[in-house]
């Protein structure tokens, strides 16, 4: 059973900082696109970064296009996302999830919450 464990979230004050992390308990998975979505209460989950296996390509929703970045060390089969300049707006549960196949992410993790005050 694949598993992906999101943690880094928190509270934190608006143009602060956090770092997200997942960690995936199986070394396949380092060959996934990876990527973190978000979903904030009443929205819709929305795709916010993702990364090929090789982390040479990046795609960032326009949300966080500047403010995000995401990254992975496959050697530690591990996704980070640097979240920067953190607005009241980014407050959303986290997810990470994996893509065996081109766009499908067939794996989830539990999530991960992060709060911004004002």
């Amino acid at each position: 059973q694949v598993q992906l464990v999101e943690s880094g979230g928190g509270l934190v004050q608006a143009g602060g900082s956090l770092r997200l992390s997942c960690v995936a308990s199986e070394r396949t998975l380092s060959r996934y696109t990876m990527g973190w979505f978000r979903q904030a209460p009443g929205k819709e989950r929305e795709l916010i970064a993702t990364i090929n296996w090789t982390g040479g390509s990046t795609y960032y929703a326009d949300s966080v296009k500047g403010r995000f970045a995401i990254s992975r060390d496959n050697a530690k089969n591990t996704v980070y996302l640097q979240m920067n300049s953190l607005k009241p707006e980014d407050t959303a549960v986290y997810y990470c999830a994996a893509a065996p196949r081109l766009a499908e992410y067939d794996y989830w993790g539990q999530g991960t919450q992060v709060t911004v005050s004002s």
